[in-house]
């Protein structure tokens, strides 16, 4: 028997513009001066207006099509998190054309894929680096004829016809714009929102990245019901955002670029992966989404933060902490704290959630998601305790990242929340989640196939995940194609013990084995930074992290943590053996993703002489 959601399904709400362009030209016109984007140099924030904006993406656009850009015509953005990424963007979908994000860790070889794929026209990329990718594989991109480059240092001294500097480029866009002022409007008022405005490329856990096509429809919509559920409506006058999830992430592109024109935000562009933590306490943004690993490593720091404190602290810590879970469950009973609550939070503001709160950027977050994969309810829980409001959401590349989300009145652990209004959530017999809403995708580029295996002939996606109702909200069990089958028959969900796993500080890594096995196992890769200052503390001595990773003591501390999960779980679903990985995995060497996930089809013939001694 198929269930669906018997929860009530509004009608799809009209298109409050036929795109996102069109959408920042309307707050241009309407407020000009307010802030749109800040963006560092030399360690001072620049401020652009959104009269700015808008000003730079006409010019932009207009020189994409002095260099010959025409409709579905693909232009990609190499880059890390920016201003010219966002402005180039919308630049390529008020064209008319068909925006592909890059991510800045690809190396060559998916450089070349992933231009070569798209049908590429014209690069802009950030600097020497990804340049000199490109050029390296240019020779198999028959189709590129142009890259712009963002940065000038040390491109500036290249003689190659196919370079063009951003500064040269928005000069070119200037000369056309007062040529034909009015020329850029048009053809933005011209848009059909059926049309595709970007194509993502999902993140290849079990083979190449396939492309999928995002319409404008799609985007505009996501970002008007975005704005209708965050905070639950709770709209502030000036609203903050850090931008730091890759934006050709359809996560980031959801918050930094939809969500933020339809929030009229302030995007603040973290310097670099590297000054995230610094980035977040100096914006503390009003809203805060993360993927469970950002969230993990935040609680697993403010841990070891504790555990080099003063023994006053210490104390006071481990009294609220205590207090804070007491009024999580209290949270998560009624969806308040109540009023006895709500007086021990204040006192535990005082004297720990304050100072905790501002050292992880979260003083004035309104709400904090976690989402893009399964996160531990005991990581979640945490969050809670010390006053952080924070949901744990559903949504994937094909859905333009929007499906389920926990409220945060009603709250439950270890699901992915209800569906939002206007979206159709279906369990098939299989288990299976299927979605039907008028955000899910048109489909693969160049790939009638799989399209047509995941959207069927009612419009129904076929997610992948595995699920199941607990009341109106859904809990995600695996990914269809990672559930492990014991010997014994019995299915076990892998994500739900690694997920667990990861709760302790030490482990960054795990992956959990066993299908077709007699009992379960598991690879853990330790947190390197964590372990050796415990390590450290401890007297151990070591060189490198495959040493660390083979002293006695730390193989010893790790079973500690795989005990404490085990405890959580059933016989059959116990880790009865495990290893530390000799290496940090690494997106270059092809054992992850561009988004940090697993690739366990990799790891498990990298690793098979590892994987085999556990069951010898």
């Amino acid at each position: 028997m198929t269930t669906t959601a018997e929860r009530p399904r509004s009608d799809t709400p009209s298109l409050v513009f036929t795109s996102m362009a069109a959408w920042l030209r309307d707050i241009a016109r309407s407020e000009p001066n307010r802030i749109g984007l800040r963006e560092k140099e030399f360690g001072i924030w620049q401020e652009t207006t959104y009269g700015e904006y808008w000003d730079l993406v006409k010019t932009a656009g207009m020189a994409l099509r002095a260099l010959g850009v025409e409709p579905d015509d693909k232009v990609a953005i190499h880059s890390e998190n920016r201003l010219a990424w966002v402005v180039s963007d919308l630049a390529i979908q008020g064209i008319q054309a068909v925006s592909v994000g890059l991510y800045p860790t690809n190396p060559a070889p998916e450089v070349e894929y992933l231009l070569s794929h798209s049908e590429s026209k014209v690069l802009i990329a950030e600097d020497q680096e990804q340049v000199d990718k490109a050029l390296a594989v240019r020779a198999g991109l028959p189709q590129l004829q142009k890259i712009i480059y963002v940065e000038p240092r040390g491109v500036s001294t290249y003689r190659d016809p196919m370079l063009l500097s951003w500064e040269d480029f928005l000069e070119l866009g200037r000369q056309h714009v007062a040529e034909s002022p009015n020329r850029f409007d048009e053809l933005v008022d011209a848009i059909d929102p059926e049309s595709t405005a970007t194509i993502v490329y999902t993140s290849g856990t079990t083979g190449p990245p396939k492309g999928a096509m995002l319409s404008h429809h799609n985007l505009v919509w996501t970002a008007a019901e975005a704005r209708s559920v965050i905070a639950s409506g709770q709209m502030p006058e000036d609203i903050e955002l850090l931008s730091y999830l890759p934006l050709c992430h359809v996560f980031g592109r959801l918050y930094d670029l939809a969500y933020g024109l339809a929030a009229r935000a302030t995007v603040n562009f973290a310097e670099s992966v590297e000054t995230v933590v610094s980035d977040l306490q100096e914006i503390q943004p009003t809203y805060f989404p993360a993927p469970p690993r950002i969230w993990e490593k935040m609680s697993a720091g403010a841990h070891v933060r504790m555990a080099h404190a003063s023994r006053t602290k210490k104390l006071l810590y481990a009294i609220f902490l205590k207090a804070g879970m007491w009024n999580a469950e209290r949270i998560l009973e009624r969806g308040s704290r109540g009023f006895v609550g709500e007086v021990v939070y204040r006192l535990g503001w005082l004297f720990v959630y304050r100072s905790l709160q501002k050292k992880m950027g979260m003083s004035k977050c309104l709400q904090a998601v976690s989402g893009a994969a399964p996160i531990a309810p005991e990581v979640l829980k945490f969050f809670m305790a010390v006053g952080v409001p924070i949901v744990e959401g559903w949504g994937m590349t094909e859905t333009t990242a929007m499906g389920t989300v926990n409220k945060l009145d009603k709250i439950k652990l270890g699901t992915i929340g209800e569906p939002l209004a206007g979206c159709e959530i279906r369990i098939a017999d299989d288990g299976e989640i299927l979605a039907r809403h008028p955000g899910v995708f048109q489909g693969y580029f160049k790939n009638p196939q799989a399209s047509a295996e995941t959207i069927d002939a009612e419009g129904w996606l076929h997610t992948g995940d595995v699920g199941e109702w607990d009341d109106s909200h859904i809990r995600i069990i695996d990914r269809k194609k990672d559930i492990i089958i014991t010997a014994g028959g019995k299915n076990i969900s892998p994500s739900e013990i690694e997920n667990r796993l990861k709760v302790s500080p030490f482990i960054k890594e795990a992956m959990v084995v066993g299908d077709r096995r007699k009992f379960i196992s598991a690879l853990i890769g330790i947190e390197f930074d964590v372990a050796s200052n415990w390590a450290q503390r401890k007297g151990i001595t070591f060189t490198t992290y495959r040493d660390l990773s083979e002293k006695p003591e730390v193989i010893d501390l790790i079973g500690k943590q795989v005990a404490e999960t085990n405890a959580e779980f059933a016989r059959v679903e116990q880790i009865k053996e495990f290893r530390l990985l000799p290496k940090e995995l690494d997106h270059d060497q092809g054992e992850l993703t561009a988004t940090q996930k697993i690739k366990r089809r990799v790891l498990e013939e990298q690793f098979s002489e590892i994987i085999e001694e556990m069951y010898s």
